[in-house]
């Protein structure tokens, strides 16, 4: 029997990205009520593995995956694939690249 899952989004008030600088890109997953975010910290769903695998990454390439309680927060920052601004850039300010973890299921 499947275990019934919903998305990040019906839990997060706020999930947005950012440049941290040139060579990496970071990320705010913020809940506006202690109950969801306990319930998705608890979940472990979101760590390093599963934002690897959301961003088709190595593990290596995430350089923050933490949990800060005070803020009922999540940051994440990874390693851009390209510097910001490069010819390849395609977000010179990182501001487009949360869609993946809005996508992470929690499971219900």
């Amino acid at each position: 029997m499947a275990t019934a899952t919903q998305p990040l989004t019906a839990f997060a008030k706020v999930i947005r990205s950012k440049n941290s600088g040139p060579f990496e890109l970071t990320f705010d997953v913020m809940f506006d009520e202690d109950a969801p975010y306990l319930f998705v910290k608890r979940s472990g769903v979101i760590n390093v593995e599963n934002v690897a695998a959301a961003y088709s990454i190595m593990a290596s390439d995430v350089l923050v995956c933490t949990a800060f309680d005070a803020a009922r927060a999540f940051k994440i920052t990874i390693k851009r694939p390209v510097s910001s601004g490069d010819l390849m850039d395609r977000d010179v300010y990182g501001c487009q690249q949360h869609v993946p973890l809005t996508r992470l299921q929690i499971p219900a």
